[in-house]
């Protein structure tokens, strides 16, 4: 795997810092994926999102989510109550885990539900009012623009 030094951009850029991170956390995240619990990604509408994680064997009280630096953490961390217990098989994976997913701008997590041994987490993007488009009003009176303009001649 190429490896690339992205200290030469830092220093020569400003602003441009979250574009930096990204990189950064794409090629130092391994190649290997953890796959531990499966989830889902849903689109609901244009600005609200559903992401669904399997996790069976996991109570309420298990489960943490939490949202830190524009990242939404989901971990479960199950106490291990099976010490006394003898299985033949176990397929049913109750192991600890920590799932991290990365929030765009203005993307706010507005609820979580847990049923059915699913874990419903629901995003929202609330873009402010100052960001979103508005029209601007195309004046017919040109004299009304030039209100602010000092006639050169006046002056001198």
């Amino acid at each position: 795997m190429r490896s690339f030094d992205f200290a030469p951009l830092h220093r020569s850029t400003i602003g441009f810092d979250q574009i930096a991170n990204l990189m950064d956390r794409v090629l130092a995240n391994d190649v290997a994926q953890p796959s531990y619990p499966p989830y889902n990604i849903e689109k609901l509408n244009d600005d609200s999102y559903r992401i669904t994680i399997a996790v069976a064997g996991f109570g309420e009280a298990d489960l943490s989510v939490e949202v830190r630096e524009k990242s939404l953490i989901v971990s479960a961390r199950k106490a291990d109550e099976d010490a006394d217990k003898t299985y033949l098989y176990r397929g049913i994976a109750t192991r600890a885990f920590e799932r991290r997913f990365h929030l765009a701008d203005h993307v706010q997590v507005t609820g979580a539900a847990h049923a059915d041994g699913m874990l419903h987490i629901e995003l929202e993007r609330q873009v402010p009012e100052a960001l979103k488009p508005r029209q601007i009003q195309i004046a017919s009176n040109v004299s009304a623009i030039e209100k602010d303009v000092i006639d050169a001649s006046a002056v001198n």
